[in-house]
């Protein structure tokens, strides 16, 4: 059966006709979801329906960036607020236990959220580590400034996806905190030694190595490979990712419609893949930019589809857990946290 190492975004609340026959033609791994393809839940869950059935294969994708805080594509009246990961950290300042429970139950909350609509991935931890001077794209999406609170944070909330049969997506890939513009439109150059990024940005990926996916960050390392960055670079990719880091899961790229890339869509595909990512992700559903994708992909290699298939497991068993009980501890230990939520940052 042939499947398409692609993640293809559709352009609304519905599939369209034309979409439906691309989407039979190209075979993709899988989909992703944005916030102008959510309405209301029973709208939403149709589409996700109608996404996997385009497709013949049985373990289809269909990914969303449902962090918490301002990066949510599920939101109020419909589904329930929740954190971004500077709250969370603020809960873990004042409370190293019940910050670490709380980004558990989050995620486990959202994992329940996610699996009624049949969405099976969620790009969620951010493990970047923000510095002095970064740009805000990341900003309140961090867990912290420092390795070891990133860390354990990342941890619980990919913990909580993988108890409720989601599965987690690390991002960005060896770290876009240092960036100091935005990488939906420029690309960011990040001049820090590599001693330097291997005892900071890069240690969250590395203690989260064992994660079966992960997404690349649009960022060049100077020390490293002065000209392309991580999704492009060869150099990045199999020194740094699968080498020092150690990361031996899935490798999406970030989105390939990004301005931090240069090139056609052509281009941009075969260089990720010469790189050596294993799938790659497009999302704005312009179709037009599709087929010069679909024009440009490889089949899916032997070590990539092992990948794959390693990772669609964390989608296929949950625990057992009570989502009334859980929900209500949830409330409960946020509201008891010396830590006191402002619903007006989650929209920051």
């Amino acid at each position: 059966m042939r499947i398409s190492p692609v993640i293809f975004g559709c352009k609304g609340l519905e599939l369209l006709p034309g979409e439906r026959e691309f989407f039979e033609k190209v075979q993709p791994w899988g989909f992703i979801l944005f916030g102008r393809n959510v309405d209301n839940p029973e709208q939403l869950a149709k589409l996700v329906l109608d996404l996997k059935a385009s497709v013949e294969h049985d373990d289809v994708a269909v990914l969303i960036d449902q962090e918490g805080g301002r990066v949510r594509r599920l939101r109020p009246p419909h589904w329930p607020e929740y954190h971004s990961g500077a709250v969370i950290n603020a809960h873990y300042q004042s409370n190293s236990e019940t910050g670490l429970r709380i980004a558990w139950l989050q995620s486990r909350l959202m994992a329940f959220d996610l699996a009624e609509l049949g969405i099976n991935v969620d790009c969620l931890p951010v493990l970047d580590v923000p510095v002095t001077g970064s740009h805000d794209v990341i900003g309140d999406r961090a867990y912290g400034h420092d390795v070891e609170t990133v860390t354990a944070l990342g941890r619980a909330a990919s913990d909580g996806l993988l108890a409720g049969g989601v599965l987690p997506v690390m991002k960005h890939i060896p770290g876009h905190g240092r960036a100091t513009v935005d990488s939906h439109k420029q690309l960011p150059r990040v001049d820090t030694p590599l001693e330097d990024l291997m005892v900071s940005d890069f240690v969250p990926f590395k203690n989260l190595s064992d994660s079966a996916a992960a997404m690349t960050a649009h960022v060049v390392y100077t020390d490293i490979d002065s000209q392309s960055p991580a999704t492009t670079s060869q150099t990045v990719i199999d020194e740094v990712i699968r080498g020092q880091i150690g990361f031996d899961g899935l490798l999406m790229c970030d989105d390939l419609s990004m301005h931090a890339l240069s090139g056609d869509f052509a281009q941009r595909t075969e260089s990720s893949f010469a790189a050596g990512c294993d799938v790659v992700l497009h999302c704005n559903g312009e179709m037009h930019e599709m087929r010069e994708i679909a024009d440009a992909l490889p089949k899916f290699s032997d070590v990539s589809m092992a990948r794959a298939i390693r990772a669609a497991e964390c989608w296929k068993t949950s625990d057992t857990s009570d989502e009334s009980a859980l929900r209500a501890e949830f409330a409960e230990l946020c509201a008891s946290s010396d830590y006191e939520f402002d619903p007006t940052e989650a929209n920051a």
